[in-house]
């Protein structure tokens, strides 16, 4: 038999310049997700998964930690300038776009994409303490 040669192809890094930044941040954990423009995902990162724990998951340190992780994986693909959108009520949104540009990753717009009612359902009713 003759030798046979196994041709590999080496696959080709994507190299993305620019796109998208979804902070979700709610009461208990704040998610940070990067994206390519047409909204295929390239990193992620949770302040759970940054190794906090409990009610320390919802503060804004952790938040500013997991978007500092997703930007650092996100820098393997050449990511720098991103168009950000924040969701939720959480007490990690603004620290979280910070953590983003201090990670040295250009912030373009920021865009809060919230849901608000508009005299939707009938609200839970209040809490007591």
């Amino acid at each position: 038999m003759a030798d046979v040669k196994k041709t590999s192809r080496k696959t080709k890094k994507r190299h993305v310049p620019e796109g998208m930044a979804f902070i979700h941040a709610s009461y208990n954990n704040t998610i940070v997700t990067l994206t390519e423009p047409n909204g295929n995902v390239i990193a992620w990162s949770s302040a759970g998964a940054s190794g906090f724990k409990g009610a320390r998951k919802a503060t804004p340190y952790a938040a500013q930690i997991s978007a500092e992780n997703a930007a650092e994986k996100a820098k393997l693909y050449g990511l720098e300038r991103v168009h950000v959108y924040v969701k939720g009520v959480g007490s990690g949104r603004e620290q979280a776009i910070r953590g983003l540009s201090s990670s040295g990753i250009d912030v373009i717009s920021i865009s809060d994409t919230t849901p608000i009612p508009h005299n939707g359902c009938r609200k839970k009713k209040t809490r007591r303490t």
